[in-house]
Formats: C-alpha cells, structure tokens, sequence
C-alpha cells in the first residue's frame, strides 16, 4: 500500500478545516502540508516493509492488553508531582490566555475546592497572574472529561494493563447536571467533589481492592451488544459495573443509609462508566506509542481551543490543529450560538475503535448526538474501517453481523481518503458555570494528520 496518495487526489479531498487564519493554520498550510508529505512519501520497499512490521507490532499491543480496574485513590498518591498550585486539563498543553470560558471556569472551582483561594473571583485572579500551573493529563498517565480538570484532592480512577504493567487514571464521573467537567463551579459542584472523595471514592475503592479488580474487556463486549458505544451511551456497561461491584461495596460500607446513597449515585448516573472507559483506553494505548515505524494514532484530545493527536512513530509529540464545534442537538432554550468549541480527553475511546467509531453498535446514540438514523449510523462505523488497520475480534457488534469495532488508526489511510475520525461528544455552553447544553459529533481537523505524517517521514528517514 503506498504511504499516502498522490498530492492531487489529496487537495480535492474533503477538509474540516475551522479557516481561523490567526491559530496553527489556513486551509493553504494543511494543503502545502499534505504537499510536502507526499512528496517525502516515497520510500524504499525496505521502509514500507519497516511500517508494516510496527504496524503489527502496534495491532499486537493493543489486542493483548488486560485493562482491569483495580482501585480508587487521592490523585496526589497516584501522580506524585500533583501537588499544590498544579492543575491538569484536558488536550494539548494550553495556557491560561487560550482557554475557553467552560475550561476557565472549571479552573477557578477546581482552586476554590482545593482551598487555594477564598472565592471564585479570587480564584480567577490567581490563576490569571499565572499563579497555578497547567499540564495536561495526558502528560501523567491520566485523561479527564471534557474539561478535564484533575487536582491533588480529587478522587482517581486506576486501570492497570496487567500485560503490560502500566496504568492509568481518570477522575470519579461526577453524573449530570451543573458539572465541573462542563466548566460550572458553584456550591453544588463543589460539595458533590467533596463529598466523591470523602465517601464514593473510598468505598469504591476498597470494593476494588477486595476483589482484586474487574476485568473490563468482558464489560465492555457485553455492553456493545446491548447497545451502548461507550462514549455517549455508557447505559448497560455502568449497570453491569454496579452489579459486578454491588456484593462487594455492601461489605465495604457499613452504614446502611451511605451505601443506599452511593447506589443511588452509581445506578441513577447513565455516563458513570465512560471516565472508566477513557481510563481503559489510556491503559491500552500507552504501551502502543514509542514503536518506531508505527503510523498508528495514539492519542486524540481537544482543549476546547485546539485538537491535538499523537503517533506512535513520533512519540509523545503533539500535532494540533483549531478545534472545531461540534454538530449535534442542543437541550431546550440553547442553540449554536451557546456551544463552546470541543473539549476533553474521552477522544482516547475513539483511539481504541468505540465511541463514534463503533456507531454501529448503537444506533440510539445517532439520534441522541443529531448523526441521522440507524443506517447512518452503521455507515459511520463502515467508514471508520477505511481508516483502520484491523478489525477488534474480542468486541464486535451484533448490528454488523458481529464485526468487530475499527482497531488502528492510521494516519496514512485517513489522508489518503480524506476521512477523518468520527468522535461522539457533549456540548459545553461557552460561558463558565452554565454546563452541558446538548451533544453532537466532531471530526478531527485533518491537518494534525497532514504534520504528523510529514513529521514521521522524517523519523523514517525520507525528508520533506
């Protein structure tokens, strides 16, 4: 297969390009990009056997893995370099003059429930005088929900890849609602943080500990056979996580009235399983990036300012592009004008083949999300095939006659057709404090694929 097509076929493909000329690039520099990359793209059979050899070897990562999710803890026991005055958010490194108002928001609650500033205006103020310092998670292991905000005080979600030794982490699900993760602050966020790290975590994490862990390939199988996607449809798989744990979170809790409370929590939040999904996927992707030759994608996040992928071949180097708005429906009284640009780390479930990949397995969520009908919504997941290296035999959907979910993306086959990968997503509103105003579908710019492509000639040694 030839790296990538000819510099013709690729300036008549279809771009989801954002045209703000004043960030990263015009729809001229993803054109010239992809220019230079196909004039670099043409190597030696030795290379290309070079491609398909990590190719395998990336496919072979990700099949093996064993994503179990062990326990819960205080972030600052997980990731000791969180400590006071640090803050970690969702996408690509950004700073404090680039964030978007949801993003802000998030940040000055985050500080007030830390204790660092006695009020949000304070807290504002502190991280506008450059006060706090921003990393993003995925620079520690951890991936976080739109906004992505993990402090040293928050409670973790831990999934270890029991084949490959790593772990990774993600913050409780704290349900629907004015959310922090949707960049609202106010003293109900605040107090349910508190209340997630001095009762849910805790308990769900000596129920985790007592069991030794729940496997969650299995979970995740059954619940794309019940219809879920694991990005916008979390339904069946956080139902069959309670049932898994209910036995042991009764022995874990001992007041009758705290355990009727946190079941009421888990069972009554329909997204609580997707903070474990992106755990998982951070879990299994990890171990795939550093494979030298690998044109597989590694990563997908948005910082609600810019999109931003990373290749297994290029390491843990960025390419980022404007992020877009997503397309979708929007909650009574808001519209297009209210939403924010896309936000958040849950694009690594996207990375391992579910989420907007594997629409097919749901076709309730193509209604939810404003993607169309039900054949829409297996013709997506045919899509998303043209784009892969493989297809996931240990999840498959029974809409596709028990297909598997798309497994590997490569950036050379998403350049080569012009398809770039579909994401399932939720709405922020732009303004901090207001939350979630409906959901919708993104696509990733395809000008991170275009740099990343011609960044990984060069690691292959074909200059551009």
């Amino acid at each position: 297969m030839p790296l990538i097509a000819s510099t013709a076929r690729l300036a008549a493909a279809p771009h989801n390009f954002t045209g703000q000329v004043c960030r990263t690039c015009t729809l001229v520099v993803i054109r010239a990009s992809m220019d230079r990359a196909a004039a670099a793209m043409q190597p030696e059979g030795h290379k290309l056997e070079l491609i398909e050899t990590a190719n395998r070897e990336a496919l072979r990562r990700m099949a093996e893995a064993d994503p179990v999710f062990v326990d819960v803890r205080p972030a600052s026991e997980l990731i000791p370099a969180l400590g006071k005055h640090i803050i970690l958010h969702a996408g690509p490194p950004l700073a404090w003059r680039d964030m978007c108002g949801p993003l802000r928001g998030a940040v000055a609650g985050a500080v007030l429930y830390e204790g660092w500033a006695p009020d949000l205006d304070a807290a504002t103020a502190l991280a506008a005088d450059g006060g706090i310092e921003f990393h993003p998670n995925h620079h520690f292991a951890a991936v976080g929900p739109m906004t992505g905000i993990t402090t040293m005080s928050m409670m973790l979600m831990v999934v270890e890849n029991r084949r490959f030794g790593n772990r990774a982490y993600c913050a409780l699900n704290e349900g629907l609602g004015k959310v922090m993760r949707f960049g609202a602050n106010g003293p109900e966020v605040i107090e349910r943080l508190r209340w997630l790290a001095a009762t849910v975590g805790p308990a769900l994490g000596a129920a985790l500990r007592q069991r030794g862990g729940i496997k969650l390939k299995p979970i995740v199988a059954r619940g794309l056979a019940m219809g879920d996607e694991m990005h916008q449809r979390n339904v069946a798989c956080s139902s069959l996580l309670v049932r898994e744990l209910a036995p042991d979170l009764a022995r874990a809790v001992g007041d009758g009235e705290t355990l009727a409370r946190l079941f009421t929590f888990v069972g009554g939040n329909d997204q609580f399983f997707l903070n474990i999904a992106m755990a998982m996927g951070k879990a299994i992707m990890d171990p795939v990036s550093g494979i030298a030759g690998s044109t597989v994608v590694t990563a997908m996040s948005r910082n609600g300012y810019e999109f931003g992928i990373r290749v297994s071949g290029t390491g843990e180097r960025w390419f980022t592009a404007p992020v877009e708005t997503p397309n979708g429906l929007y909650f009574p009284g808001f519209g297009a004008a209210d939403a924010n640009p896309d936000i958040g780390d849950s694009a690594i479930v996207e990375t391992i083949g579910l989420g907007g990949m594997a629409m097919a397995a749901s076709p309730a969520v193509a209604g939810f999300v404003g993607a169309g009908s039900a054949a829409d919504a297996l013709d997506t997941t045919r899509r998303m095939y043209e784009i892969t290296l493989a297809r996931n035999a240990d999840w498959t959907m029974p809409t596709l006659d028990f297909a598997g979910t798309p497994m590997g993306i490569d950036i050379r086959k998403v350049l080569e057709t012009g398809l770039a990968p579909v994401i399932n997503t939720g709405i922020a509103h732009r303004e901090p404090g207001i939350g979630q105003v409906g959901a919708g579908t993104v696509r990733a710019p395809l000008a991170c694929f275009a740099q990343a492509l011609v960044a990984f000639a060069q690691t292959i040694g074909v200059s551009a």
